[in-house]
């Protein structure tokens, strides 16, 4: 039975999980620029119309704006929010205009400046996973002789099907090897359907499989379906084991390369057509799946935030115009250059990643919009 929590989880769930990790990022650039004595005009959490705001002392506009489907932080020399530089000549700028702009400081201040954003968030995604491990433990088998050993199947299991054994330990995929059980799961669950060979130790044997993949269709309590692979084995029991705060943070940062790993596979999947488009999620989605994740607690919401602080981190590191990725690929430009791209080329680049970035959130609504329960 699909359970669906109130309409208003939604929205607050929306507001919560994406408020303080947009705040977060644009509050990365305003630091580094504060740092580097680079002038911030206005920080603002949404687009569009200013709904509230103040003015500090520093000159700065901290504004709420119409829109909360993100944020800026808008320096000094900016023509825009999109960080594009102002048309006129250096020469045409007064002493009181070009100190603090931005687009004045040394390259790899700007560069620092830029990639301060997703950096945040990225430390944001490690300090929610590394407090987990602190909290809960990392997950070990409860024998460890008995590490990726095949206890047992799933009905319909692929690997039983293609020959493997109960007792068989699995050791390497296509050849590469396999260091516990939870690293196989992860090379399996986002490559179904894949042909891949197997390599198991069987009575001091090492041995090669062949098997392809299994594809499963698996919904949760709240009707979202995802196809994932599977081969239908089942490991010994598992247990966690106390770590220390050092050791947490190196289990978040290799969290977080694993899930960025799943990303750019699933990304290129879509792109090659392995997998639907109706996997790409907007704004629509994340509010439904905010609410859900909030309607089952606080750990499974801050959970989903790492999650969603992790995508935001990645998507804004993609070099598109407009994004900060964009910006650090002009700057990129600069440093074999040793100029920089002029303002006319900048800003026609940039309206075409403002054209490419709209382009794919109207699709991503309305393929969200056509998901929905209502549309069947």
């Amino acid at each position: 039975m699909i359970e669906s929590p109130p309409f208003w989880l939604y929205i607050v769930g929306f507001i919560l999980l994406l408020g303080p990790l947009v705040t977060v990022h644009e509050f990365g650039h305003y630091l580094m620029g504060r740092l580097f004595g680079v002038g911030v005009e206005a920080f603002s959490v949404g687009f569009g119309k200013e709904v509230a705001g103040f003015t500090d002392r520093r000159g700065t506009r901290w504004k709420l704006s119409a829109l909360p489907l993100g944020g800026y932080c808008q320096f000094k020399g900016d023509m825009n929010p999109a960080s594009i530089p102002d048309a006129r000549t250096v020469a045409d700028l007064t002493p009181a205009e070009r100190d603090g702009n931005f687009h004045l400081a040394p390259l790899w201040q700007r560069a620092l400046i830029v990639l301060a954003g997703p950096l945040t968030n990225l430390l944001v995604a490690i300090g929610i996973f590394a407090a987990f491990f602190m909290i809960y433990g990392k997950p070990v088998q409860a024998d460890p002789a008995q590490t990726n050993v095949v206890q047992a199947f799933a009905e319909g299991s692929v690997a039983k099907a293609a020959g493997v054994r109960a007792g068989d330990r699995i050791v390497a995929v296509n050849s590469e090897p396999i260091g516990d059980f939870r690293s196989l799961t992860e090379r399996v669950i986002m490559n179904p359907g894949e042909a891949i060979v197997l390599g198991v130790e069987r009575g001091g044997e090492r041995l090669r499989i062949p098997l392809t993949i299994g594809s499963s269709v698996e919904s949760d309590k709240f009707g979202n379906q995802s196809r994932v692979g599977r081969l239908g084995v089942v490991s010994s029991p598992m247990r966690f084991e106390p770590v220390g705060p050092l050791e947490s943070v190196r289990l978040a940062a290799a969290e977080c390369w694993g899930l960025v790993r799943m990303m750019v596979v699933g990304i290129v999947q879509i792109v090659i057509g392995e997998r639907s488009v109706d996997e790409l999620g907007g704004p629509i989605k994340i509010a439904k799946f905010s609410g859900e994740q909030l309607s089952l607690g606080a750990q499974a919401f801050v959970g989903f935030a790492a999650l969603i602080s992790l995508n935001l981190a990645f998507i804004n590191l993609l070099p598109i115009p407009a994004l900060d990725g964009g910006h650090l690929a002009f700057y990129a430009a600069e440093a074999v250059r040793r100029k920089p791209v002029g303002p006319r080329g900048q800003e026609m680049a940039f309206r075409a990643g403002v054209a490419v970035l709209l382009a794919l959130m109207l699709f991503v609504t309305v393929n969200d919009i056509l998901s929905l329960p209502v549309f069947g």
